[in-house]
């Protein structure tokens, strides 16, 4: 890709794309830049992944192609200020903030500006990130595809509709709480059981994992494959059995169904 990519934001979430980007070799590090504001992360981020980095957010407006907002929520329209009279003519602006709509970047970027929106979750900072993308501007097949890609470097990526997202929240953004709690949960019923502790999370983590992976790979559904664990009279479908009996498929809906409300509100 001969585009720059420009990140506004270079804490956890920022780096974990900048460091994605730059091990699928798609952009050079002469093509990805970013911004801080401390001169101790400036010379972090610049040692550690070879890249410019900018004190001045509008020293990476003028440059960047594709310009990434990844900073809080509450500093978007602190940074959309900023930067708006020093935007490089056809950039496309991406913001990775919860909350941000479409139409709050529509109203608060100059006119004809183009932007998108992404929800990315915390896995891509090990690469096995989930992003979902909207849009409601016209973009190439070509240009969404780039845009696409740069997501897909540290993870999976899907293009939703922004009526979509609350849900998209509750199903991968906040997800990996809930997955942790289960890891949690699992370690210490092991523990109970007399395995040690830190063989009790490898076993857990590395079995939801694997389930994971297992969906994903062999496309079969999910209940599809845990009948294929459930042997007649065995010890999972008696697992399985406590489970729905101490509504744990209800709690976990209870749960989406409270973060995407939860979400909705926060929207602005």
């Amino acid at each position: 890709m001969d585009k720059t990519i420009g990140f506004i934001g270079s804490g956890n979430m920022g780096q974990a794309m900048i460091n994605g980007l730059l091990k699928s070799g798609i952009v050079g590090n002469e093509n990805v830049i970013a911004s801080a504001k401390t001169e101790d992360t400036i010379k972090k981020v610049s040692e550690r992944y070879g890249i410019k980095v900018y004190s001045d957010n509008n020293e990476l407006a003028k440059r960047s192609d594709y310009l990434i907002l990844s900073v809080k929520p509450h500093k978007h329209l602190e940074v959309m200020e900023d930067i708006k009279d020093n935007l490089k003519k056809g950039i496309v602006v991406i913001t990775v903030g919860a909350g941000i709509t479409l139409e709050f970047l529509k109203r608060n970027l100059p006119e004809g500006t183009r932007y998108v929106k992404a929800m990315p979750n915390t896995p891509a900072m090990v690469g096995e990130g989930m992003t979902a993308i909207a849009v409601d501007q016209d973009f190439g097949k070509e240009e969404m595809e780039e845009i696409l890609s740069i997501f897909r470097t540290f993870g999976r990526a899907e293009i939703v509709e922004e009526a979509q997202m609350d849900g998209v929240t509750a199903v991968a953004g906040s997800s990996p709480a809930y997955v942790y709690m289960l890891i949690e949960a699992m370690a210490d019923a092991a523990v109970l059981q007399g395995i040690q502790r830190k063989q009790a999370y490898t076993f857990a983590a590395q079995a939801v994992m694997g389930a994971a992976r297992m969906v994903l790979e062999t496309g079969v559904h999910p209940g599809e494959l845990k009948d294929k664990v459930c042997s007649p009279g065995g010890t999972t479908i008696e697992a399985v059995t406590t489970l729905e009996k101490e509504g744990f498929r209800s709690a976990v809906m209870e749960a989406m169904r409270s973060c995407a409300d939860k979400s909705r509100s926060m929207s602005k």
